[in-house]
């Protein structure tokens, strides 16, 4: 059996159960694995690691616990955008130039250890909208946060050249998709998904899934 690692901020980890497992949340995550799993029936066994509130560092702070030492085939990786709202409302944000740092080094690190793994990096994405009851939205930094989003994208993008991983774009899409339906259909706050929102992100991760499978 195969093992699919998911990695991010609360984004990745929406509702899932740190003591089980089997409780992948509502978000992607659980949209990707019940596709794959019905596509492979009993081929794959999915981990969900995402954390809320991890800026890249924090997530390459645990790197060898929650990635290397489970040892996945592949894995996905969404992050980034708390990079920006922990400047923007606490002044301990992550500078792209560090980003792109971190970024790689993790890379790097992953494929060392475990050199036969897929991995896969998702497009950090935002959307211009107020607060809610799921965070504090994005409208009041909107004007420095739409271009900073775009630079942390492209930062992905180059990095997924660069190793040679499967790249799922998402900023685009959702901006067209916000333009055609209004931003809160597919977010709650600019920056976590509704449920229509993490079936698109879960549907564009398989699509490059299995082109690498």
């Amino acid at each position: 059996m195969k093992t699919f690692l998911f990695q991010g901020d609360s984004i990745t980890a929406i509702g899932r159960s740190e003591k089980s497992d089997d409780a992948l949340g509502w978000g992607y995550v659980n949209f990707f694995a019940a596709s794959i799993a019905c596509r492979y029936p009993g081929e794959f066994k999915f981990l969900n690691r995402g954390i809320c509130g991890n800026r890249s560092i924090d997530i390459y702070q645990r790197i060898k616990r929650d990635i290397i030492n489970l040892k996945p085939d592949y894995m996905s990786i969404l992050m980034g955008v708390n990079d920006l709202l922990h400047e923007y409302s606490r002044n301990d944000g992550i500078s792209a130039k560090k980003y792109e740092t971190i970024y790689s080094m993790m890379i790097e690190e992953i494929k060392d250890a475990l050199p036969d793994i897929k991995i896969i990096v998702l497009e950090p994405f935002a959307l211009e909208a107020p607060r809610c009851e799921w965070g504090s939205g994005t409208a009041d930094f909107w004007d420095k946060m739409k271009y900073e989003i775009i630079q942390r994208g492209e930062i992905v993008k180059d990095i997924a050249k660069k190793f040679d991983l499967a790249f799922v774009p998402l900023r685009e899409s959702f901006n067209e998709l916000g333009r055609k339906n209004g931003n809160l259909v597919w977010t709650f706050d600019g920056i976590h998904p509704t449920p229509a929102g993490h079936k698109i992100i879960g549907e564009k991760l398989e699509k490059e899934f299995l082109k690498i499978i």
